[in-house]
């Protein structure tokens, strides 16, 4: 607990007095907007998803990236496009996940992308699935500052990890782990803040006691047990994990399987964030996979008209309004519990 404590204090050491100003506005406008209806967006959001690229090594099931199914335009983000979303949203936001879609690390500027922000006192985070971090560059990773990298397990044998991780190698992911540890040992860092994340579903979950375990025993800062988007779970998926506790989903008396929490009319993520893909295009939410909400594009208009355009006001009072009308909100994760 005291190691999660630090992790959140190395956050909220972030916040500056006009970024708390700005985290005040957002709440309130939210909450207005919340009782009386409306689309009342003040401030700028304060955490933002930015994806380093779309590609990915592995074939996950469940991932449009692994599937290579996208229908957006593939590629990586570059330095100097960076550099101009930073200028525009640096006076705001105090977190930026490095995720979105594909696997961070196979863009070769990442830790550049990451120094950049961290020039800006602004808290990192990644998440990978750590088939691309060997002995050099966990010392690379742990010197460019990176607040938190979560690292993909999902499985304590090779058999019960590709269940999931197509084409993924689990002594890899352990390897990786086993060399950021030993790096932020060498150097005397406390950062990233290390954390296993392991995605329940039907063949692992009978592993959740030992991931835990295993975690503590290598040193992880930090184990938690997620639960999984499945795309076509009406009517069973054999991801559905026997125990519904690890579920997004509970089964119904006629034997179909729906969210477990209601979709309420309101949603704190389209005033707290937003997503801006690798080339610049933002969108509402990170379930919108395919960007097919586009409210602008960073590398043609400044962040703040696009946040207050007609058409990002329509969605939010869309959201407020009918939410179930909206189709990247019907299987989200309001339901997806995460057990630490």
């Amino acid at each position: 607990m005291a190691v999660i404590a630090a992790d959140n204090f190395n956050l909220l050491r972030k916040i500056t007095l006009k970024k708390f100003w700005n985290l005040f506005l957002l709440h309130f406008s939210y909450r207005y907007s919340k009782i009386f209806k409306s689309k009342l967006a003040w401030g700028k959001p304060f955490s933002l998803s930015i994806e380093p690229t779309t590609a990915c090594n592995l074939a996950c099931p469940e991932c449009p990236s692994g599937l290579k199914q996208f229908s957006r335009p593939t590629g990586r983000l570059k330095i100097e496009e960076h550099k101009k979303m930073l200028d525009e949203i640096e006076k705001s936001v105090f977190y930026i996940n490095y995720y979105f879609q594909g696997e961070p690390f196979l863009n070769p500027n990442f830790l550049e992308i990451i120094k950049e922000a961290k020039k800006r006192n602004i808290y990192t985070a990644t998440s990978t699935n750590g088939h691309f971090i060997n002995e050099q560059k966990s010392k690379e990773i742990v010197e460019s500052g990176l607040d938190r990298l979560i690292i993909s397990i999902d499985g304590l044998t090779q058999e019960t990890y590709e269940g999931y991780r197509k084409k993924g190698k689990l002594n890899k992911v352990i390897e990786a782990t086993k060399n950021l540890i030993h790096a932020k040992k060498e150097l005397n860092s406390k950062t990233p803040h290390l954390i296993f994340q392991f995605l329940a579903v039907r063949y692992n979950e009978h592993e959740i006691p030992e991931v835990i375990k295993f975690g503590k025993e290598l040193g992880i800062n930090e184990t938690r047990i997620k639960t999984a988007q499945i795309y076509d779970y009406k009517n069973g998926n054999e991801l559905i994990t026997k125990d519904l506790k690890y579920s997004r989903y509970k089964l119904n008396s006629n034997g179909t399987y729906s969210l477990k929490h209601k979709l309420n009319n309101h949603c704190w993520r389209m005033w707290s964030g937003a997503v801006i893909t690798w080339d610049g295009a933002v969108v509402p939410c990170c379930f919108d996979k395919d960007a097919k909400h586009q409210m602008g594009n960073l590398l043609t208009k400044n962040f703040k008209t696009i946040w207050n355009n007609k058409k990002y006001q329509n969605f939010r009072l869309q959201v407020i309004k009918n939410r179930a009308s909206i189709d990247i909100c019907k299987n989200c994760t309001e339901g997806a519990k995460v057990f630490d």
